[in-house]
């Protein structure tokens, strides 16, 4: 039963893929949606049976790659950090299967949508029940190809295409830094097993290499190169530029990706390992240092966009901050368990989104929405009680999920936590303005469009709001409800062996003690941040632009993303095509074109036009001419044998 897990949104996907279409019926729907709901249903099961009630189940075992010294099986590995992803990602993506039967219906391509979500949610499947790096990177490869076909899905749009380019070639960045950190970790362990390389690595912490005239830690490399990797899958400063673009998909795939899968890997990824970054300190530090740059960024970003889909898609990187910095203090456990609430109040607010941008005519931006609260009423509750959630207001799930995070990176005592922590309230206070202020801009005020839309403005279908209702009580009640076993007095007997934390970190065990102003200062800052959002478009509209103008540099810093886009272009992207056109000209054209094929072709063809002239076609000539070849030959015979 709990292979199925994994197999079935495989079968919903090759059933849509090839009958969808021809039947000329919703059989993609139908076979897609099936296969999920038993899948979830599979998940939640094995959740607890494996993770609560503590009954192993060892996952099938396959031989796999066999060259020389490297043996690799086919393993699925079911312990409690792999079910648990398991049971988020089949949730959300069956709820947002659910979700696209409305918002795609009048899709020509409905078919290959399904076939795509189901793929990618296999893909994510195989990623996070792998029991080996190489067959995770498979998984995790896959999840990139799905990611690339699912943001270019309206292939026809320019923008969708630039943006499915470019998710894919910056998360090429990341997983070259995995591949190089997968092929040290085999070169230290002679083994790409988990448990294999888990159980040796206390014996090789102090082991060195040498890389490029530089001795550096094998452990320490290793455990660096794949947080590259996940920086990349999980859109983390520096890596980031493809997360905002990736929202020219349509917004049950934003859902997806930005909720329980694609961007949750890299998260997985760094908890999944655990055990080998206990031992290197340095990695750790840097994990916590980007993540909690990478929670600020992005809120900066958040606050001055206008895209409602963008503003929560910043939304998204910032709270993987969170989770990363949580991990870089050795919070494991909080890590995972504001991953999983983030997956259900973030799946809402973007189909809470798409239910927007579905009565507003496809409408994204938030200037030309305002006053439709009163159409969209069952909408608009939903998306206050994913912002509750995001912001973390009492007692919604986000509050116990960021806050502890907070609490441990006080408690962690480091220059890097309190780093973390300063940045993080920081962004608590951001996260909250910019919540706030995507609701005051969207559901009050002043309906900014054409009597047309506004007219057209209606609630979404009935099974459209039922996802809606579900992840809404995932965003109330997960975070209550998960508490005690993910990060509560029995997280040690919950997570068992699937996540280690060295007795030397202290900070996860120290979070619950932490002084009552460090407990209260995120909770204040968030409700601060939502007063503020008031004041700006509420009580005084005209405030946001008179700062915007008087702070016009730091403005614009903000709403052009920091320049990242800009800058990445300077440096990659105009420098490699001045490169690649220089030696198209000099190298392609100039050397191997002139003195390759066609040089050679047009020496042959100078040639024959030349030697064409003594071809007269006259019987005495060639006569002459042989007879001169006649005397010639002679002439060197007599010469050679000395007559």
């Amino acid at each position: 039963m709990y292979n199925l897990i994994i197999f079935l949104p495989l079968i919903g996907s090759i059933l849509a893929w090839v009958f969808g279409d021809r039947l000329k019926s919703n059989l993609s729907f139908f076979s897609t949606i099936f296969c999920m709901i038993l899948a979830m249903l599979f998940s939640w099961y094995g959740f607890f049976d494996i993770a609560i009630n503590k009954n192993q189940f060892q996952g099938f075992s396959y031989p796999w790659l066999n060259s020389g010294n490297l043996y690799v099986n086919w393993e699925l590995k079911f312990d409690t950090l792999s079910i648990v992803m398991m049971m988020v990602v089949t949730t959300v993506s069956c709820m947002v299967h659910i979700y696209s039967i409305g918002y795609m219906s009048h899709d020509h391509s409905k078919s290959r949508f399904m076939a795509y979500l189901s793929f990618f949610t296999f893909a994510m499947l195989i990623l996070v029940s792998s029991n080996n790096l190489l067959q995770l990177f498979v998984g995790w490869e896959g999840v990139g190809v799905a990611s690339y076909l699912l943001i270019g899905f309206w292939y026809k749009k320019k923008s969708a295409n630039r943006a499915a380019i470019k998710a894919f070639v910056v998360n090429r960045i990341g997983d070259l830094g995995f591949a190089i950190g997968l092929i040290f970790i085999y070169m230290t362990f002679q083994s790409l097993d988990f448990d294999k390389i888990f159980q040796l690595t206390p014996s090789f912490v102090n082991i060195s290499t040498t890389i490029f005239n530089f001795e550096v830690n094998v452990l320490e490399f290793s455990c660096f190169m794949l947080f590259i990797g996940a920086m990349g899958k999980s859109a983390q400063l520096f890596l980031h530029t493809w997360l905002p673009d990736a929202m020219e998909g349509p917004t049950p795939v934003s859902a997806l990706i930005h909720a329980a899968t694609m961007v949750t890997a890299g998260v997985f990824l760094v908890c999944r390992m655990s055990p080998l970054l206990e031992f290197a300190p340095f990695a750790l530090n840097v994990i916590t240092i980007v993540g909690a740059m990478t929670a600020i960024f992005a809120a900066t970003i958040g606050l001055t966009q206008f895209d409602i889909k963008r503003v929560i898609a910043y939304s998204t990187c910032s709270q993987l901050g969170y989770m990363f910095f949580a991990a870089g203090v050795s919070a494991y456990p909080a890590s995972m368990f504001h991953l999983t609430t983030h997956a259900f109040f973030k799946a809402l607010l973007f189909l809470g989104a798409g239910s927007v941008i579905h009565a507003m005519s496809d409408e994204q931006d938030m200037r030309k929405m305002g006053g439709i609260w009163k159409k969209i009423p069952i909408t608009y509750a939903l998306m206050w009680v994913g912002s509750l959630a995001l912001a973390g207001i009492p007692f919604f799930a986000g509050y116990y999920s960021k806050d502890l995070i907070l609490e441990a990176a006080w408690a962690a005592s480091s220059n890097s936590g309190y780093f973390a922590f300063w940045l993080g309230c920081l962004a608590a206070f951001l996260t909250a303005f910019y919540s706030w202020r995507l609701l005051l801009l969207t559901f009050h005020g002043n309906f900014n469009s054409s009597k047309e839309v506004l007219d057209h403005v209606h609630e979404s279908p009935f099974v459209m709001l039922i996802p809606l209702f579900v992840l809404a009580l995932g965003a109330i009640f997960s975070g209550w409800y998960f508490y005690n076993d993910f990060v509560g007095y029995n997280w040690k007997e919950f997570w068992g062996n699937s996540i280690f934390i060295s007795e030397k970190h202290k900070a996860f065990k120290l979070a619950h003690y932490v002084p009552l102003w460090v407990k209260y200062l995120p909770i204040f800052l968030a409700i601060l941040g939502i007063l503020c959002a008031y004041l700006f478009y509420v009580l005084n509209p005209n405030l946001p632009k008179i700062l915007s103008k008087k702070f016009s540099p730091i403005y614009n810093l903000f709403f052009n993303k920091w320049y990242f886009d800009e800058l990445y272009d300077y440096l990659f992207v105009k420098s490699f095509i001045k490169f690649g056109n220089y030696f198209w000209k000099k190298g392609d054209e100039g050397t191997i074109d002139r003195f390759g094929p066609n040089g050679i072709s047009k020496l042959v063809k100078n040639i024959s036009s030349k030697s064409i002239i003594i071809q007269s076609g006259y019987i005495y000539h060639y006569a002459f001419a042989m007879l001169i070849g006649l005397v010639v030959l002679i002439t060197w015979l007599l010469l050679d044998y000395g007559i």
